[in-house]
């Protein structure tokens, strides 16, 4: 009997409690990013599953690696481009004594 009582104090605490409105900085150095913890309704009612993207990983490969793959090509032409006009040349230094 106690702890039903104790239930029913703690939810009817949770129901009437004053929360700070939602602004980007609550305190210092403290963000709110808004997030999705709640599993059901307050009627009781499951709440539906989650949009998820479908092949999310694969997207982001498909993206990420043609894109690695130009930026390579650019950098490799363009360094030539600078040692064919001297423009920068490492030297050859050897230190054979």
């Amino acid at each position: 009997m106690a702890s039903a009582l104790g239930r029913l104090a703690r939810l009817s605490a949770l129901k009437h409690a004053r929360f700070p409105p939602l602004s980007p900085s609550t305190g210092p150095g403290r963000t709110v990013t808004p997030g999705r913890t709640a599993v059901t309704s307050p009627t009781g009612s499951i709440l539906p599953k989650p949009k998820t993207t479908p092949f999310g990983l694969i997207r982001i490969a498909l993206v990420v690696v043609p894109f690695l793959y130009v930026g390579t090509r650019i950098s490799k032409n363009f360094a030539a481009l600078l040692e064919e006009h001297d423009i920068f040349v490492p030297d050859d230094d050897d230190d054979d004594d």
